[in-house]
């Protein structure tokens, strides 16, 4: 799946540095890169830096050209099996968490239309508190990949125990992480990037937060194996995601049919999503046949499984 469009902007919160920003003129470098000058005059020593700078260059030359619509962020491909048949699927599903953005953080936080009173919602407080002291314990170090990290609710924690690395497809979402980090003084490397997209390098450490039941049970195996050559031989893998509890979700979400979901938002636009949810042993039993090690898999109670398998 390609990346969205890179287009200038005129004012813009830095993506390294969050310093805000406003060019002179649409040919200012610095928004199609979305860097203020400082960061960007770094390019030669930082990847990310180096990997906004190239494509801003493309982008811009595309726009001389009178083709700036059909230039998209250069991204690595994903493999033959995340397009086909599911190119319409994982379309809907960046157009959802970019329209989601916003209210993302009110599942999170119990907000809204996500409020299921006082039972529910002080069970799924102290779950998601057990989740990130879970997450927090696990020995994590080193290089780490966030895949789908979303509006980064676990990315400051992740940031505090190696060199992050946060990739999404949707640009909203990551534009949200970015201020969650900068609130706490953090940085990570943040990249628009699909999830199954082929691994560029081996790291120590893989996350995936509320992604795995995005992907349906029938490439479940094709996207462990995926996850399993981002990892240094005895990197981890570590899973939290949801179970199937109809408090979960937003008071007006229907119950998944099959592998799909359909989702209101707070402005009433409706998608149509992959939706899966796998309780402890059937995590279990996937990350053992794609040949992790050390597996573990667990429920918090009613709302969340935790997972980790070793490369």
């Amino acid at each position: 799946m390609a990346g969205p469009l890179l287009a200038p902007r005129p004012t813009f919160d830095c993506l390294w540095c969050g310093r805000s920003w406003t060019i002179r003129n649409a040919d200012d470098l610095e928004g199609w890169a979305k860097l203020c000058p400082d960061c960007l005059g770094k390019a030669g020593d930082n990847a990310f830096l180096r990997f906004r700078l190239r494509d801003a260059l493309a982008a811009r030359a595309a726009a001389s050209r009178g083709a700036a619509t059909s230039h998209r962020v250069e991204e690595p491909a994903p493999s033959p099996t995340a397009v086909g048949t599911n190119a319409e699927a994982a379309a809907e599903m960046v157009a959802y968490y970019e329209a989601r953005a916003g209210e993302y953080d009110d599942w999170y936080l119990r907000r809204g239309r996500y409020a299921r009173g006082a039972i529910h919602d002080t069970a799924w407080n102290a779950e998601l508190d057990a989740a990130g002291r879970w997450l927090d314990e696990l020995p994590i170090k080193g290089e780490i990949v966030e895949l789908a990290a979303g509006t980064g609710w676990w990315s400051p924690l992740l940031a505090s125990k190696g060199e992050l690395w946060l990739y999404d497809a949707a640009e909203a979402p990551l534009e949200r992480a970015r201020d969650r980090l900068l609130a706490h003084n953090l940085r990570a490397h943040i990249h628009l990037r699909d999830a199954w997209a082929e691994p560029d390098r081996q790291v120590d450490a893989v996350v995936l937060g509320f992604w795995l039941s995005h992907v349906e049970r029938d490439r479940t195996a094709a996207f462990l194996d995926l996850a399993r050559r981002w990892l240094k031989p005895g990197g981890i893998l570590a899973i939290i995601d949801s179970l199937a509890d109809p408090q979960s979700g937003a008071e007006d979400h229907l119950p998944a049919v099959g592998d799909r979901a359909t989702r209101r938002l707070d402005d009433g636009r409706e998608f149509t999503i992959v939706k899966v949810h796998r309780d402890a042993s059937e995590m279990r039993a996937a990350l053992q046949a794609a040949g992790f090690g050390e597996v573990s898999a667990q429920p918090t109670g009613r709302f969340f499984v935790l997972a980790t398998g070793n490369a």
